[in-house]
């Protein structure tokens, strides 16, 4: 890992971080997480285990720090590693897509709805949750599903070009 895909790999995580501290909670203390969209962007562009790993626990920590749900600091982190890892292995399977923006949204939607489980199951094991599962789940989960989804929809190809034009991403 060069020094180039770290700096990388922080703007990304610290866009996410300003942009998960402004986003105000939907449902008792939770809000979609958009740090989430910026770590899978991350992946995307930077697909090797070391990278999924680094990205994955910053951003899990950061999360950490700034989540507004209850005692949600260790499901963050949980949360990331699990998520981040499932995110690589779908991207690796779906690698002739790679560089689509359908891919990516789609692999986005489908890696915020593993997020919100993993991390509403570890809650629920580690400090209960404030509310039904169902409930938490359709009214944070779901609409951030589809936030995170259209966010890199958008966000993609612009940060694609942006990282193609600074040779900071491998050709795709």
């Amino acid at each position: 890992m060069n020094t180039k895909n770290l700096v990388a790999l922080a703007l990304l995580v610290g866009m996410g971080a300003v942009l998960h501290t402004i986003v105000p909670p939907f449902i008792l203390g939770m809000k979609p997480d958009m740090m989430l969209t910026m770590m899978f962007l991350g992946i995307i562009l930077f697909p090797d285990k070391k990278s999924v790993l680094l990205v994955a626990l910053v951003t899990g920590i950061l999360s950490a720090m700034t989540t507004g749900f209850p005692g949600g600091q260790i499901p963050n982190i949980i949360d990331k590693l699990v998520t981040a890892f499932v995110f690589y292995g779908l991207l690796t399977a779906f690698r002739k897509f790679h560089g689509s923006v359908i891919n990516a949204a789609v692999l986005t939607a489908v890696g915020t709805i593993v997020s919100g489980t993993v991390f509403l199951a570890s809650a629920y094991l580690i400090v209960g949750l404030p509310g039904a599962f169902v409930g938490l789940f359709a009214g944070a989960v779901l609409p951030a599903v589809v936030f995170n989804a259209a966010f890199m929809a958008i966000l993609f190809p612009v940060a694609l070009n942006i990282f193609k034009r600074a040779k900071l991403a491998e050709a795709n």
